[in-house]
C-alpha cells in the first residue's frame, strides 16, 4: 500500500530536500538511486568533512557533490584536535570560510560530541556553551550559514538500560548511547546550555536538529522557536518520536512555525550500509530506503492513525499521522531549506 501511495503522489509533491544526511563519497551510486527513488531533489550532507583528513586537498563532500552535481550540500564538520589550543577556534572558523568561499558548502555541523564526549585533558567533559567554540558561531553568522547543532538524546537514553527502557532494543545495539551512571550532564542542563548559545550569538541562525534536540516536548520545542527568532529545527530521525504526540497538537505546531521546520530524516548510506534513523538488527537494503521516505511521508500527508513508523528499532510502537496542508507541506518539504541555504534546485 506504501509504495502505491509514493507512487501515485510523487508526480505532484513538492521537490524535496533531505535537511539531514551523513554521506559518503565511496556509495554515490547508492545514494542516486535512493535518491531518485524517494524523490529527493538535494540531500544537505552533514559529514561534508573538513581539511584535516582531506581528499585531494579537499573535504570529503567536495568529491560527492562533484559526483552528483546539484543533488549535494554540503555542511562542515569541524576538526576537534588541538581543541586545547587557544588558536583553535580561529583556526576552524577559518576552515569553515574557506569551505563556504573555496567549495560551496552551505552549513556547520555540530555534533553531540559537545557536551557528551568532548573532553578537555583533565577529563572533564567541555561544555556546550564554551567560548571556544564562539569564533565558529560567529563566523557562521557573519557568512550567513546556519549551525546545525545536536545536543543531547533522546530521554530513554538517560534512564537505566532494563529491558523496561523503551529503547532498550536501540541500546542493547548500541550500549555507548546510555548515559545512565555516566558524568553526563542532565539532559535539560544541555538544551538550557544551548539556548545560552543561541540567545548570545542573535545573528547566527541554530538549526536545533532532531525536532529541537527535544522530541519528547511538543511544548518546549514551540517555546524554544518562540523564545529564540535566529533558531530552526529539523525532522531528522524524530518521527517515531513527534508522532506519539496527539496530531492535533503536532499539526498545530507544524503551522505555527511553518516556515522554520525542515523535512530531514538522518539516513546514512556508505560502502558498509545504510543508517534509516537509527541502526541495529537486519542490514537494510534500498528497498527498506523506500519504505523509509514512504512512512514520512504518509505521516506528513495523511490522517493515518495507527501507523507503522519510520524507524521499528526505536521503540515497537505505532503512531498517528498529522495531514498538513499543501502550503506548510511544500515549506517543510523545500522552501524552508532552499531559502536558509540559500539555495536554488530545479532538477528532480
Amino acid at each position: 500500500m506504501l509504495t502505491s501511495l509514493l507512487a501515485l503522489v510523487l508526480a505532484s509533491r513538492p521537490p524535496i530536500i533531505d535537511a539531514h544526511a551523513h554521506l559518503s563519497w565511496k556509495a554515490a551510486d547508492r545514494i542516486e538511486h535512493i535518491r531518485r527513488a524517494a524523490g529527493v531533489v538535494a540531500y544537505l550532507n552533514l559529514s561534508g568533512g573538513n581539511y584535516s583528513s582531506t581528499l585531494d586537498g579537499v573535504p570529503a563532500g567536495v568529491r560527492l557533490a562533484t559526483a552528483l552535481p546539484g543533488h549535494i550540500l554540503n555542511a562542515y564538520t569541524p576538526d576537534f584536535d588541538g581543541l586545547d589550543e587557544p588558536w583553535w577556534g580561529v583556526r576552524e572558523a577559518m576552515g569553515l570560510e574557506r569551505s563556504v568561499r573555496e567549495h560551496g558548502f552551505v552549513a556547520l555541523k555540530i555534533s553531540k560530541a559537545l557536551g557528551l564526549y568532548l573532553r578537555d585533558p583533565a577529563g572533564a567533559l567541555i561544555d556546550v556553551d564554551d567560548p571556544r567554540f564562539f569564533p565558529l558561531w560567529e563566523r557562521a553568522g557573519e557568512l550567513g550559514v546556519p549551525v546545525f547543532i545536536h545536543v543531547a538524546d533522546p530521554k530513554a537514553f538517560w534512564e537505566p538500560p532494563t529491558p523496561q527502557n523503551e529503547r532498550w532494543d536501540e541500546l542493547q545495539a548500541h550500549p555507548e548511547w546510555s548515559f545512565w551512571g555516566t558524568d553526563a550532564p542532565p539532559r535539560l542542563e544541555l538544551l538550557y546550555a544551548l539556548e545560552r548559545v543561541i540567545e548570545a550569538h542573535p545573528q547566527t541562525t541554530f538549526v536545533c536538529v532532531h525536532f529541537g534536540n527535544n522530541a519528547e516536548d511538543p511544548g518546549y520545542v514551540s517555546g524554544l522557536l518562540d523564545r529564540h527568532p535566529n533558531t530552526a529545527i529539523d525532522l531528522g530521525a524524530r518521527i517515531p518520536e513527534v508522532g506519539r504526540h496527539p496530531p492535533e497538537v503536532v499539526r498545530a505546531l507544524f503551522e505555527r512555525h511553518a516556515s522554520r521546520i525542515l523535512f530531514a530524516t538522518d539516513i546514512g548510506v556508505s560502502p558498509y550500509g545504510l543508517v534509516l534513523g537509527s541502526s541495529g538488527g537486519e542490514t537494510p537494503t534500498e528497498q527498506d530506503a523506500q519504505v523509509f521516505y514512504e512512512r514520512h511521508f504518509q505521516y506528513l500527508e495523511t490522517a493515518d492513525r495507527g501507523m507503522t513508523h519510520p524507524t521499528p528499532i526505536q521503540g515497537p510502537w505505532t503512531i498517528d499521522a498529522i495531514a498538513l496542508s499543501e502550503e506548510v507541506l511544500e515549506r517543510v518539504y523545500y522552501r524552508n531549506a532552499a531559502e536558509l541555504l540559500r539555495v536554488t534546485l530545479s532538477a528532480r
